[in-house]
């Protein structure tokens, strides 16, 4: 049987489709991340899978997000476009969510640590009890592996797949 690899992007992807498994469906959630992006704002976090506390969130990264932290580390997987990820260290004393990621206040974020700049296919990490940002020119998809926090969006009605 011969597998065929199919890269979308935002602007040009199909909606995917449900394979038949042997294994209860209840395990799976099936979605688009490109066409969860596309009906998304800018910069809502749209859980896409979850595995216990852990959630994957699709993000439509368009002009400048607010400032963010977690207590844990997360991963940013670029899927489309180009982001820069700007990076500050965090005020003393300022308090983290209690779980997955939260708002900083502008003048939380304290010195500058670095930038980076990802493009499509680039994972970046997003460092415990550091403040981030994401700026994107255009409209890009992020995938960011955290865990579920009080911005997190389930939709699953939306956008699973029921027939």
């Amino acid at each position: 049987m011969a597998y065929e690899t199919r890269l979308a992007s935002l602007m040009n992807y199909q909606k995917g489709r449900v394979d038949v498994i042997d294994d209860d469906p209840k395990n799976y959630a099936f979605s688009n991340i490109f066409e969860v992006a596309s009906l998304a704002k800018p910069f809502e976090q749209v859980a896409v899978a979850k595995n216990f506390e852990y959630v994957l969130e699709a993000v439509r990264a368009e002009g400048t997000s607010g400032w963010r932290a977690a207590t844990h580390d997360q991963s940013a997987l670029v899927l489309d476009g180009q982001v820069e990820f700007t990076f500050k260290t965090l005020a003393d004393g300022h308090p983290l969510p209690d779980s997955g990621s939260g708002g900083v206040p502008e003048e939380a974020a304290g010195t500058l640590m670095g930038r980076v700049l990802a493009r499509r296919g680039h994972l970046t990490l997003l460092p415990a009890g550091r403040a981030y940002r994401l700026a994107s020119p255009a409209p890009a998809v992020v995938l960011i592996q955290t865990v579920a926090g009080p911005d997190t969006q389930f939709r699953w009605a939306e956008i699973c797949q029921t027939a």
